[in-house]
């Protein structure tokens, strides 16, 4: 059995850091952004967070607008995955830079900083195409689920 726990990987800074990054680019955007993390990804990882995606019901927005960061931090795997209402209207490559941001920051070692710069580079893109009105709701949880 594994020591290894998905909920120790970051300390209680950095989570409060991803909560902070999380609510800051929900400003911006009418978009959802969800945060997975956990240790292993034995599968495809676009295949795994396709499954965390609908398991925590990110596809039930409004607007289909919701994004999921997952991370399998044992395997070194991550992805990003945006609804059919983002996918419908950016470009194929709308979170490669993202990414490349993300893995920057992962090769240095500073997951935290790569994945909060990640979900603030994605609140500014998504405000583009979906803006923040006073009328929106907050419809998922910003809280980090683990697996």
């Amino acid at each position: 059995m594994s020591l290894f726990k998905s909920e120790l990987f970051f300390d209680e800074n950095q989570k409060s850091e991803i909560l902070e990054a999380i609510k800051t680019a929900e400003c911006n955007t009418s978009g959802e952004i969800r945060v997975h993390i956990e240790e292993n990804c034995k599968e495809d990882v676009l295949d795994r967070a396709a499954y965390i995606f609908k398991k925590l019901e990110i596809h039930k927005t409004e607007l289909r607008n919701g994004v999921l960061f997952y991370l399998a931090v044992k395997d070194r795997k991550f992805a990003i995955l945006g609804d059919s209402g983002i996918n419908s209207c950016v470009p194929e490559n709308f979170w490669d830079d993202i990414k490349t941001v993300m893995l920057n920051r992962f090769k240095e070692g500073a997951f935290s900083k790569g994945l909060t710069e990640g979900i603030l580079m994605a609140g500014v893109q998504l405000k583009a195409h979906f803006q923040y009105s006073n009328s929106d709701i907050n419809e998922l949880s910003d809280d980090i689920s683990f697996g």
